[in-house]
């Protein structure tokens, strides 16, 4: 009985581990593998995050630089970054599955990949939705579905709250500064904009089309910011807000109130983007009672 019962548990995980899986890309792009990929290159840290977070963390071969959460992920080689990828050493790493950040990796790297015969799976997360819907897939594509679930679902219950607990707050004018010179900011539809709104904040520059805009500093300045944030290096705050301290007119600088928050987390769309977008609440809170 025990023999037959070994059997056939032994059958059952043959026929799971080799079943095809199935997914679609946010490139539109159906992914499809004739079973779990177990050999995986991960081209964006948020990917390698999401990867582990679903209990795939063991398929990954290499990743991409800045990939460092968890801490197995320093562990793996380091295949490229953004601006340069080594082709030859992903190839001779036979990966069954890459995955890729639309906007971080050019056309022509994404196509050379393809060239090369492999599987490429694109993420483009724009919304905290996607996340969530990102997880899943990720772990049909890794046979972490159950994993998976578990994981998107304690991040979809995590945004909801942090948006219940922020609803119907009077509003705050936020500046999203993503760079100083040229001086960037996000539109509403760039996740940290969506943030900014679940947060009570308006995005003074929300309305813009481009979805990470330059703007003047005229501009910048007119639109009379009541907290103004960043994120980065806590070492690089002070250097980061320094031109802003020339116009005293300004809310935000007249009452000292601008956030400089961990580009790990607020900066990545992965999984812990949730307590980023926490740290912002905070920061809009306090600017809000102040």
């Amino acid at each position: 009985m025990k023999r037959a019962l070994l059997a056939g548990l032994a059958l059952a995980c043959v026929a799971a581990c080799h079943a095809e899986v199935s997914v679609q890309d946010d490139s539109g792009h159906t992914v499809t593998l004739t079973a779990p990929a177990n050999r995986v290159v991960s081209l964006a840290p948020h990917l390698t995050e999401m990867a582990f977070a679903v209990g795939g963390g063991d398929a990954l071969r290499a990743v991409i630089r800045y990939s460092d959460h968890p801490t197995a992920a320093r562990q793996l080689p380091i295949v490229g970054d953004a601006f340069a990828l080594d082709f030859e050493a992903i190839a001779r790493l036979k990966p069954d599955l890459v995955l890729v950040w639309t906007s971080g990796l050019n056309e022509r790297h994404r196509a050379r990949l393809r060239s090369l015969g492999l599987t490429v799976y694109e993420s483009e997360i724009r919304n905290a939705a996607a996340i969530g819907q990102t997880m899943r897939r990720l772990g049909t594509l890794l046979g972490k579905a159950d994993a998976a679930a578990v994981a998107a679902s304690r991040f979809e219950h995590d945004w909801r709250v942090l948006r219940e607990q922020h609803a119907g707050k009077p509003p705050v004018r936020v500046f999203w500064q993503l760079w100083q010179e040229p001086l960037m900011t996000v539109n509403r539809e760039h996740l940290i904009g969506e943030a900014i709104e679940v947060c009570g904040g308006v995005n003074v520059f929300g309305a813009l089309p481009l979805l990470t805009p330059t703007v003047s500093w005229e501009a910048a300045v007119a639109a009379d910011p009541q907290l103004i944030a960043a994120s980065g290096r806590a070492v690089d705050a002070a250097q980061d807000f320094a031109r802003w301290r020339r116009f005293a007119q300004v809310s935000a600088v007249r009452q000292s109130r601008f956030a400089h928050l961990d580009g790990d987390l607020i900066g990545r769309m992965g999984p812990r983007f949730v307590q980023g977008a926490t740290a912002l609440c905070d920061a809009i809170e306090r600017a809000r009672t102040r």
